[in-house]
């Protein structure tokens, strides 16, 4: 074990905490847990690259991490009517449709890459923003215009679809190129 799985088993364990004070409406207190998450997200790997201590559990751990800290603040938030619920919707189900091609690809033994998009960069920057804005909107820790929220919502919903679309596209061409090689080597074989 070691710091950056530390700092990632931290912010596991501090998602129920957060959830909790989200349904407390304790918006202020959970403002400060969600930044002390995403100040342990930024650590652990800075650590991990600075002190050479990159881990197979930590590749597993930090991106569960992120989602548990994502997906718990959108379902709660939305079921508080901070974030609108067809937002929070479309969030979860851009990650279950990517989980879902990930298993197909590797139930199809089909090769292929897992590597952020610029524009899922984006759209995960543009989703850390509208929480964190919610956050300071119903905590009142700073003034936030509502319509600079509800620009944060539809930015985080076109980038969501767009970055969804876009991973859709992309493991719709691993299979055909998979399909076109064996395909090729039927045919030669033949």
């Amino acid at each position: 074990m070691n710091i950056p799985n530390l700092l990632t088993i931290l912010r596991i364990l501090l998602v129920p905490i957060l959830v909790i004070l989200l349904i407390q409406k304790s918006f202020s207190k959970a403002f400060v847990i969600f930044v002390i998450c995403g100040l342990t997200d930024a650590l652990d790997g800075f650590v991990a690259r600075l002190m050479n201590q990159k881990t197979v559990l930590g590749a597993y751990l930090d991106p569960i991490a992120d989602k548990a800290l994502m997906i718990s603040c959108f379902i709660t938030l939305s079921i508080r009517s901070v974030i609108p619920s067809w937002l929070s919707v479309l969030v979860i189900s851009r990650d279950v449709i990517i989980l879902l091609g990930i298993s197909v690809l590797t139930m199809l033994k089909i090769p292929f890459e897992v590597k952020p998009m610029f524009v899922s960069k984006i759209n995960t920057f543009l989703q850390i923003l509208t929480i964190t804005f919610a956050l300071l909107y119903r905590s009142k820790l700073m003034a936030v215009d509502v319509f600079v929220l509800r620009g944060f919502f539809w930015a985080t919903a076109l980038f969501t679809i767009l970055s969804g679309l876009l991973y859709i596209f992309r493991g719709v061409r691993y299979i055909n190129a998979a399909a076109a090689t064996n395909g090729s080597k039927s045919v030669n074989s033949a």
